[in-house]
């Protein structure tokens, strides 16, 4: 583990860290490494919280479950809160009123790492845009490091163990949710991309209004020297954009009217910055699709060009970019059927943007916990874009009425992800796809959402290997 020189700041202090999930296990061992005295609590029950308990007894700090406030806080100088306790949390209310400080685990990070950091943001493209930034900046000659709120099969790392391992020369591409952004200070990223802002998690946020601004954080601390790279035309989004004192370069598919920018011109991935006009990859090269991948790719070109990425690098990273675990993923294709898996389709905006980009008949599955979200525009698209549903969890009486209203009655339900593949199998045609786009979050029958992704890929491949043929009942 490389240290930078700020470590000491932490030493000696006696520090709770709130939640025993993956962040603050990770961020309570490395403040125990930092000479920390730490008290790593959850107000969950060993029992409940199972294998995250059994991890954060190895981790040699004290530990208190279900923890009262006061259990919580006694004698911290310090409050080191995870990304999943919500900002009005009574432990986290209680240190405010007490006084004590209460740090992001990413400003942790942040005041910790040497390597600088680009961070992404919004409400949907994080994870894509931040791993197709990586992309660039390696085929480069960087040594880029993803980390933060990526999570794929492949990628979990928490922004502060990327923070202490990375060198100097390193450069760490972190995505930022907004739950992240509620208790920073001083954060303050080199390059920061804000994707969009859509309606999402107003179930914690309570309003769009509130939810924007936790992502307008990402910016507060950036300086003049700093970049933004901003959605041109999403409206909340573009609200923060023209508010900003750092540099901001604007990014939209359809104009190209700014001095510093990023668009599609003569179908060519163009980006324009310092005066110079660089024209990358054709939008037929790009092996992923959608209209909304073309947006995730010109801001994550801007970003490498800003930091300095070559623009041939660029190009070539933009053509072998195949997307991500979860994120339309192509699981197989038998009996003229395709099995798409966007299980990170977490909220109506971005489900809508699978359906119109699928380019085949839709047998749907979707489901889940909603988020307080207007399901209207997804009863609208159901109806447009799907021949079948097949709607699971909490959600599903709420998605079938918003699709009734939309004039579409094709629903099924199911109580499994097995037993919604079966019917949508079932359903299916040659030229169909039978696409998971849930646009719900999945803890009420799922661990989270890849293990919602896996289970979808695990009853595909089943029914594949049984022989099962689509528009039957099974073999």
């Amino acid at each position: 583990m490389v240290l930078g020189l700020r470590t000491g700041q932490f030493a000696n202090k006696r520090i709770a860290v709130i939640g025993m999930a993956r962040t603050g296990r990770s961020v309570a061992a490395v403040l125990r490494r930092l000479g920390a005295e730490v008290i790593l609590s959850d107000s969950r029950s060993a029992n409940a919280l199972g294998e995250d308990y059994e991890l954060a007894g190895e981790l040699g700090v004290g530990l208190v479950t279900e923890a009262s406030p006061d259990e919580a806080l006694a004698g911290a100088s310090l409050v080191v809160t995870s990304p999943g306790v919500p900002r009005r949390a009574p432990v986290l209310e209680q240190a405010v009123r007490s006084g004590v400080p209460v740090l992001a685990e990413i400003e942790i990070a942040y005041r910790l790492a040497r390597a600088p950091i680009l961070a992404v943001t919004g409400t949907n493209g994080k994870s894509t845009t931040a791993v197709w930034l990586t992309a660039m900046l390696q085929e480069s000659g960087f040594r880029a490091h993803v980390a933060g709120n990526i999570s794929t099969d492949d990628t979990k790392r928490t922004l502060v163990d990327a923070a202490v391992e990375a060198d100097e020369d390193d450069v760490i591409v972190a995505e930022i949710s907004s739950f992240q952004l509620e208790w920073v200070e001083r954060f303050r990223p080199k390059i920061g991309i804000l994707t969009n802002v859509k309606r999402d998690h107003l179930d914690r946020h309570g309003s769009v209004a509130e939810y924007a601004a936790c992502k307008a954080r990402l910016f507060a601390a950036q300086r003049p020297d700093d970049t933004a790279i901003v959605n041109a035309v999403n409206v909340p989004a573009r609200a923060i954009g023209l508010h900003l004192r750092s540099r901001v370069i604007w990014f939209d598919r359809g104009h190209c009217g700014h001095d510093e920018w990023a668009c599609i011109r003569d179908n060519r991935l163009t980006v324009r910055i310092g005066g110079e006009e660089h024209r990358l990859a054709h939008v037929d090269e790009l092996r992923v699709p959608g209209l909304h991948n073309q947006e995730n790719a010109l801001a994550a070109s801007a970003a490498a060009l800003v930091f300095g990425a070559r623009p041939e690098a660029v190009t070539r990273a933009l053509t072998e970019f195949a997307g991500l675990d979860h994120r339309m993923e192509l699981v197989t294709e038998f009996g003229g059927v395709a099995f798409i898996n966007s299980s990170m389709t977490t909220n109506v905006d971005s489900a809508i943007r699978v359906l119109e980009t699928v380019g085949r008949p839709v047998i749907l599955i979707a489901g889940g916990v909603s988020k307080n979200e207007d399901l209207t525009p997804l009863g609208a698209a159901i109806a447009r874009y799907v021949s079948h549903a097949v709607l699971i969890g909490r959600a599903a009486p709420l998605i079938e009425a918003a699709a009734w209203a939309a004039g579409f009655d094709d629903v099924s339900r199911a109580d499994s992800m097995a037993d919604a593949v079966r019917l949508a199998v079932r359903r299916a045609r040659p030229g169909d796809a039978v696409v998971l786009a849930p646009a719900c979050a999945s803890q009420d029958m799922f661990r989270n959402f890849e293990d919602r992704g896996r289970q979808f890929r695990e009853a595909v491949s089943r029914y594949e290997a049984g022989g099962g043929v689509v528009g039957e009942e099974d073999p």
